[in-house]
């Protein structure tokens, strides 16, 4: 009896630490609603004031947008959306209840920027993301910021 307790109280323990974490020092970014939020590298800028974006040097550079889309029910996308979106089966990471994450390059030009989009649920509609970069900034730093992604927790401001 003791085991059946313990064992699920230490997934439960365990189970944060699987979560995406994002490095100390980083900036959030929140959508103009304040409802959905990212969070970006500290020498990333604000693109503008209450825009929900922020660049890396340029926006030609690196660019992630955060974007909130009140009332829309959040759910992952069907095989005909996909295909529609032109989302390639190997490119998409991720698509469930929790998350919808997949990579799309914006063409077949080598030195052209790669995108990361994501949506998970947020309060009451749907948060969504993209980051759009080229091959000078890591994947890993993009992944990071797109897997950061989530509603705003603390009271609107």
């Amino acid at each position: 009896m003791r085991k059946q307790i313990v064992l699920p109280l230490l997934f439960l323990l365990i189970q944060p630490t699987w979560a995406q974490t994002v490095p100390a020092g980083w900036t959030v970014v929140k959508d103009s609603k304040h409802a959905c939020q990212i969070e970006v590298p500290s020498e990333w800028a604000p693109w503008a004031d209450n825009s929900g974006a922020a660049v890396f040097r340029d926006s030609t550079t690196a660019i992630a947008v955060v974007t909130s889309q009140p009332g829309q029910t959040f759910k992952p996308l069907t095989e005909p959306l996909q295909k529609s979106f032109g989302i390639p089966k190997e490119k998409m990471f991720e698509n469930t209840a929790k998350r919808i994450f997949y990579q799309d390059k914006t063409s077949s030009h080598s030195e052209d920027p790669n995108a990361y989009s994501a949506s998970v649920p947020g309060n009451g509609g749907t948060c969504s993301c993209r980051v759009v970069f080229l091959p000078s900034i890591s994947q890993e730093t993009a992944k990071k910021i797109v897997l950061s992604l989530g509603p705003v927790t603390e009271p609107r401001s």
